[in-house]
């Protein structure tokens, strides 16, 4: 398995951004799916966003699309959210996870690693 450490997360306004951090180690993981997730008080682990191994196809929950962007960077094994027009709906535990294939990149027991996750909180 490969070890992954989210960071980045924080307290920021509605309408404002910030960007996640998730470092890999352990393996190589440049070939890996790489899935953002997140989690709600009172709410399943949704899914955010996902990313193909070398980066040329993503994928984004309908809630986040067009305001949240995933990228990744394998020369440093670290995969990026960039969150923008935050909401405070968008409010959770951001957990980034991997899995070299996944069967359905959107579902969370789909991905056999996964990080301690990074609070975000947006106020309204």
């Amino acid at each position: 398995q490969v070890q992954l450490v989210e960071s980045g997360g924080g307290l920021v306004q509605a309408g404002g951004s910030l960007r996640l951090s998730c470092a890999a180690s352990g393996r190589t993981f440049s070939t890996d799916v790489l899935g953002w997730f997140r989690h709600a008080p009172g709410k399943e682990r949704d899914f955010v966003a996902a990313i193909s191994g070398g980066g040329a196809r993503t994928a984004y929950a309908d809630s986040v699309k067009c305001r949240f962007t995933i990228s990744r960077d394998n020369a440093k094994n670290t995969v990026y959210l960039q969150m923008n027009s935050l909401k405070p709906e968008d409010t959770a535990v951001y957990y980034c996870a991997a899995d070299p294939y996944p069967s359905m990149w959107s579902y969370v027991n789909a991905y056999n690693s996964w990080g301690q996750g990074t609070q975000v909180t947006v106020s309204s």
